[in-house]
């Protein structure tokens, strides 16, 4: 009889998944450098943090997210960024990210997408094609779109970063030139009078004063571009939640929370599909605001 010897490690799975595992102490994830990291969505230090914690190499990260080493480098590196939500997906469960964790990426629970089913599904959200770290990120792709639009929302809390300034993001994409003929703008901002200003103020340790005086600002230079482009100035008095930049059939959303502005939050480009109903939801929810808001442009 002839006896044919077949290395077991070859054909497991479980030996194969366990080579590139990586054992991240769950305290770490606490650390306030590890969650400042995970907020602004920057994986190069985050790949740094599990280096220190966990000891792993480069290979070691790859293997466990499903990348390549040299991929891994670049991104440590700082020479590529990770922008995609399904590539967050991949390192959040390669990683073993406690649920803390991966909200603070912007992320499902680990639960929920595993239970969850469609809900928690990317393929699901096809309107959802990118994901910046910051408005920063997004802002070359932002004015590239709002040059070519036909129309320009802006739901902002001052809006002087996004269109009040001469060196704001979208300002200078407005064409001033051609008298702004077929693009229609509005912009609302929150009511300075409001109690959500004032709460607002509160949550990111500005003066109410201060706060104030920024919207109204915005409103005298926006009220400038009321001979030259077709515009609208309009003032909301709910607390901010969203912060949205529509170009037409694409949106570019962030969120305002305690302790940070909208900008420094992370940035979802969000197109039209036929069915999909965050575009829908988010387009319904500004027209709603300007319904019950008040025109002063």
């Amino acid at each position: 009889m002839r006896w044919i010897l077949i290395p077991r490690w070859r054909g497991s799975t479980a030996m194969s998944a366990s080579v590139g595992a990586i054992t991240i102490p769950a305290w770490a994830w606490e650390q306030a450098t590890v969650r400042q990291a995970l907020r602004r969505r920057d994986i190069a230090s985050v790949f740094a943090y599990v280096q220190q914690y966990s000891g792993a190499s480069q290979a070691r990260i790859a293997a466990a997210v499903d990348m390549t080493q040299s991929r891994v480098n670049e991104i440590i590196n700082r020479r590529r960024e990770v922008s995609r939500l399904d590539v967050y997906e991949r390192i959040a469960d390669g990683l073993d990210m406690p649920d803390d964790a991966r909200h603070l990426l912007g992320l499902a629970a680990g639960r929920e997408k595993r239970s969850g089913g469609a809900a928690f599904d990317l393929s699901a959200f096809p309107e959802v094609v990118r994901v910046y770290a910051s408005q920063a990120s997004a802002r070359e792709e932002i004015q590239q779109q709002a040059r070519a639009a036909q129309e320009l929302d802006v739901l902002a809390v001052r809006g002087l970063g996004l269109i009040g300034l001469n060196d704001s993001l979208l300002r200078a994409c407005l064409p001033r030139g051609q008298g702004g003929h077929g693009l229609r703008v509005r912009v609302l901002l929150l009511d300075p009078e409001s109690p959500a200003l004032a709460r607002r103020a509160a949550e990111i340790g500005e003066s109410e004063e201060s706060l104030a005086s920024g919207v109204r600002l915005a409103e005298a230079r926006l009220r400038e571009l009321a001979e030259t482009c077709d515009i609208q100035v309009y003032r909301y008095g709910m607390l901010p939640i969203w912060r949205m930049i529509r170009t037409d059939n694409t949106m570019f959303v962030s969120a305002f929370d305690a302790g940070w502005e909208g900008h420094e939050s992370a940035t979802y480009k969000v197109m039209e599909t036929p069915h999909g109903p965050l575009f829908r939801g988010f387009r319904r929810m500004v027209e709603a605001i300007v319904d019950a808001a008040e025109r002063t442009v």
